[in-house]
């Protein structure tokens, strides 16, 4: 019984381990037409202050390609503060008598945020999944808890939703997508999806997951061709060691396809002197805790880094990478949050976060982060 209810406690962990996923308890349900239907989302506000950088992004989160680094950082500005309403979103997700499913969701942090933008649109049955939705090259399991809505880097795989063709059976899932890669030194050519395989499964006390993914990453010009094939890896695993406190991380690793490596911001692959690709390799990784103390209130600690080797890139790629561009970031965390009533959460988070660039230079920035979220 006791096994029972720590698996079920991490699965539930899991579903919402990034603040901006909320799952669906709270939806407004009802019959339509023989179609068990929900309609479901929520209002959030995200308030960010940096204190010793201007780092967040359009759409408060983390943006560390806005630290500044070497001489710049004795420049920094400071101070900065920000609100928005972006992260809310509102979706509806309907399900037939024969077992079809059809799900349509949507955000407003399209075009830099207040745009509508499409996040989950598809189509299931029988195993078989249709549409745009999370890659199938992602996992939540080891993720640790953020207000940031874009959490730490180094979590495991794309953290993003795409357009695929996916198969699951029992703890296993399979998919062809719409690959995810950039080329430095030439405008890249998509010859073939990417292939992913995937297995989440829990025993016990513990919820895991691994996968892997291969794509190709290559260019035509009409007179010169060239392409690589790119892989990746991950495992990530979480951990009931009691009621009260849950342990998580990530481990990654690519290799022609850092688009995968979670906040990298790295091309998979540049264009050498002679024509041709040659793939960037990256590791990143990520480790967390949560405690659970009581009366709808939490504390999390994490930290995340991702790091890609541009060593030969910068040399050989003809200036299309330079040794200015980021090699590696890195972030801590730490949060408190509360359910001051049902369905209602809020949420304070301090974050620290650094980049260096391939030549060395460093940096840092500080902020904190206050979050408000309503669903239904």
């Amino acid at each position: 019984m006791q096994s029972n209810k720590l698996r079920m406690a991490i699965r539930a962990t899991a579903a919402v381990a990034v603040f901006g996923m909320a799952g669906h308890a709270s939806a407004v349900s009802f019959d339509a037409g023989g179609w068990n239907t929900s309609i479901y989302g929520y209002a959030s506000l995200k308030a960010s202050y940096d204190i010793d950088e201007n780092a967040a992004s359009s759409t408060r989160s983390f943006n560390y390609n806005a630290i500044n680094v070497g001489a710049a950082e004795n420049n920094e500005p400071t101070g900065y503060f920000g609100a928005d309403a972006f992260q809310s979103r509102i979706g509806v997700k309907t399900t037939s008598t024969e077992g079809v499913t059809f799900n349509v969701e949507g955000d407003f942090r399209g075009s830099g945020g207040g745009s509508l933008r499409l996040r989950h649109a598809y189509g299931s049955y029988n195993g078989v999944l249709a549409g745009q939705t999370w890659s199938n090259f992602t996992s939540f399991v080891g993720s640790t808890s953020t207000l940031d809505f874009d959490s730490l880097p180094g979590l495991a795989g794309y953290q993003s939703r795409t357009a695929q063709l996916r198969y699951t059976t029992g703890p296993f899932s399979f998919s062809a997508e719409q690959p995810q890669n950039s080329l430095a030194g030439g405008a890249k050519k998509d010859g073939m999806p990417a292939l992913t395989a995937r297995i989440e499964d829990s025993s016990g006390g513990m919820s895991y997951s691994a996968a892997v993914l291969a794509q190709q990453v290559g260019y035509d010009t009409g007179t010169t061709d060239d392409s690589t094939m790119g892989f990746a890896t991950f495992v990530a695993g979480k951990i009931a060691v009691s009621d009260m406190i849950t342990l998580q991380g990530t481990l990654s690793y690519t290799d022609g396809a850092s688009s995968y490596l979670y906040r990298s911001g790295t091309a998979s692959a540049y264009v050498d002197g002679s024509g041709d690709v040659e793939a960037i390799s990256g590791y990143g990784g990520s480790i967390g805790a949560g405690f659970n103390i009581g009366n709808g209130r939490s504390i999390n600690i994490g930290y995340g880094m991702v790091e890609v080797d541009l060593d030969d890139a910068v040399a050989d790629s003809g200036g299309a990478i330079t040794a200015g561009d980021t090699e590696s970031v890195s972030a801590v965390m730490a949060n408190y949050k509360w359910t001051p009533v049902k369905n209602v959460m809020m949420g304070v988070e301090y974050q620290y976060g650094m980049r260096e660039v391939q030549n060395g230079d460093d940096g840092d920035a500080s902020r904190l982060l206050f979050a408000a979220q309503y669903n239904f």
